[in-house]
């Protein structure tokens, strides 16, 4: 449904020319939904709004339902109202002298050519029925709580069935609470119209929650892509591995191999790791350790290997699990989320164990 070919952009700053979006290409299926994650200034919106139209882009392709909709190359550029989308801005954009009827019955009626009024209304409180608001159809824009305001700017999105929708950041103005309630909602609301969408965000819950195919972006560029959980169990770069959820990252040297062909990394001081990676020997490493991956015990276990000592230097309560942050020595700590033990208290002597099959290993930059 959306294809996008080596697509450029920059911006001229008093600091010089920068490149905002630097050649990137993705593609999404039908009815898929990929989320373009990255921390601010990595890109990510400036490439939407170039599929929107709302930037041009100076090079590359972009096509919509197999529509060629901006190509720097022949200079074609189809204007917004032009482009079979919806959108909803991080602002929502609700009009504030308009109740919630007439905001989402306005792109109908704006339209060409422009639909019966019967139809219009239809659809409008069709589409105000799938959001769950149709009961607030004739309330003032200016009574709406936030997650109303979010429903409202969806529905007046995809009254006009558009072939992709674009999101951005469509969640971040909700209170913590609110964000995770509408996070389910939204992915469900997607999935039950069968939409494509694209949407924009910096927080990864959101992006591994909603999307079908998740593209992480870096200095204006795509770094990674594929589906949530390919990106968060298998990151290629040290920075997908640290942007995706909470990482130990541990400063490591690759001194050999053993009988197995697993490398034997040096942690610091006497801790040895024995991991899986084509890296070789007098290489030195950085050791990705999600903190979920890893246990916890008060006494040693029976195999030593894939096994580093350490002490509980704090914990922190959080629900159904505990994180616990050990001291390995050297100045290192290992952060630890597991379920609460009675006999783990700060300051106790403790083992942390490792899974080699859910460990990351990048050479050292």
């Amino acid at each position: 449904m959306l294809n996008v070919t080596a697509l450029a952009k920059s911006f001229v700053t008093a600091d010089g020319t920068v490149k905002a979006v630097d050649d990137v290409t993705l593609s999404v299926a039908e009815a898929q939904c990929c989320a373009l994650l990255g921390p601010s200034g990595c890109g990510k919106t400036t490439a939407l709004r170039c599929v929107a139209g709302l930037e041009q882009a100076e090079r590359g392709r972009i096509e919509i339902g197999g529509r060629a909709v901006s190509d720097a190359a022949s200079g074609l550029f189809v204007p917004v109202h032009d482009r079979s989308i919806g959108m909803v801005f991080q602002s929502y954009a609700i009009w504030p002298h308009l109740d919630v009827h007439d905001n989402v019955a306005y792109p109908l009626e704006v339209a060409r050519p422009r639909l019966a009024r019967v139809e219009i209304e239809k659809r409008v409180m069709d589409v105000l029925a799938l959001v769950g608001i149709d009961a607030m159809a004739r309330r003032p824009a200016t009574r709406l709580s936030g997650g109303q305001q979010q429903r409202v700017a969806l529905a007046r999105a995809i009254v006009r069935r558009p072939q992709l929708l674009l999101l951005d950041e469509p969640l971040s103005n909700l209170d913590a609470r609110l964000r995770e309630t509408m996070r389910r909602e939204l992915a469900a609301l997607i999935r039950q119209i069968g939409i494509t969408a694209l949407f924009v965000t910096h927080d990864q819950a959101e992006a591994l929650a909603l999307a079908d195919q998740v593209a992480v972006m870096d200095q204006g560029r795509i770094v990674q892509m594929g589906p949530p959980a390919e990106i968060y169990d298998r990151p290629k770069t040290l920075f997908v591995a640290k942007f995706l959820g909470a990482a130990n990252v541990l400063s490591g040297l690759i001194e050999g191999r053993d009988a197995e062909g697993r490398a034997q990394v040096a942690i610091g001081g006497p801790h040895r790791l024995l991991l899986v990676t084509d890296r070789p020997p007098g290489i030195a490493v950085d050791v990705v350790l999600r903190p979920e991956n890893l246990t916890i015990a008060a006494q040693p276990p029976a195999e030593a290997f894939n096994v580093i000592p350490g002490r509980i230097a704090a914990l922190t309560f959080q629900g159904s699990h505990v994180e616990y942050e050990v001291d390995i020595g050297g100045a290192a700590t290992v952060r630890v989320l597991a379920r609460a033990q009675a006999d783990l208290g700060r300051g106790m002597a403790v083992w942390v164990g490792v899974d080699s099959r859910q460990v990351a290993v990048f050479e050292a930059s």
